[in-house]
């Protein structure tokens, strides 16, 4: 039977554990060979192992998102191999202190930005061209609620994530006369280190897994996915427009 992204290349960064390590195997389950690019060795060989077992394939690339150099090399790197790049899922972030604003170091708050902003600005800047040559490139952000809520003593992220929002929002724009879609997913809470890192005291049985969330990223990345500028909200399964304010 043939696999609806067989022969499709998808890049996923964060993809050594949680929703970026359970997006990348539901790809290649899916047909995809998977780039996937995260800080840990380690990690990322045992997400080949698991790749590997279900019959797929997998490029590996240990790489610090703020190495923005990095990103490039990366790029010119796909271009020469590949030609093209159908599916970029930008699902690596950091959560950062939890603290009131006023106890936040500048470097803390900047170093937040850098990974979960610039990185994401960066990958834009190398893979378009790529995502172009494609017949049905895609692009999906991983966002968070804290984005719209302003969020109390996480500002650094939900800073971030609203400045990721609006980035991806303004390149869908940029390009919705392109066959390139881009949008938005916000996972909520689900059974993730960063998430128990941020709420130790929440029984982790009652959140979703990031396999259950994967399953609803992947839609996002088919050829016949047709919507752009958009915003999945996994909690209820609802595909929302952006609003200007009451």
């Amino acid at each position: 039977m043939t696999k609806p992204l067989a022969d499709r290349i998808a890049l996923v960064t964060g993809a050594s554990r949680g929703i970026g390590f359970a997006t990348a195997k539901a790809l290649a389950k899916a047909g995809a060979h998977i780039v996937a690019v995260a800080r840990t060795q380690g990690g990322l060989e045992e997400l080949d192992d698991e790749i590997r077992k279900e019959g797929g394939s997998a490029t590996l690339v240990p790489l610090n998102l703020t190495d923005s150099d990095g990103i490039a090399r990366l790029g010119a790197g796909l271009h020469e191999r590949y030609g093209k790049l159908d599916i970029l899922v930008g699902n690596a972030g950091v959560l950062g202190p939890s603290s009131p604003i006023g106890h936040i170091e500048l470097k803390t708050f900047t170093d937040v930005m850098a990974v979960n902003v610039s990185a994401n600005f960066q990958l834009i800047r190398c893979m378009e061209p790529l995502l172009k040559q494609s017949d049905a490139g895609r692009a999906v952000f991983i966002t968070s609620g804290a984005a719209n809520k302003a969020t109390a003593y996480v500002s650094p992220y939900a800073a971030s994530k609203a400045a990721l929002e609006t980035l991806a929002r303004a390149w869908a724009h940029e390009t919705a006369n392109t066959k390139l879609r881009v949008n938005l997913f916000n996972p909520g809470p689900v059974r993730t280190r960063m998430r128990a890192t941020l709420m130790p005291g929440e029984d982790p049985a009652t959140l979703d897994t990031p396999e259950q969330v994967a399953e609803f990223i992947v839609p996002l990345c088919a050829p016949d996915w047709t919507e752009t500028g958009k915003f999945y909200d996994y909690k209820t399964r609802t595909l929302m427009s952006f609003r200007a304010p009451a």
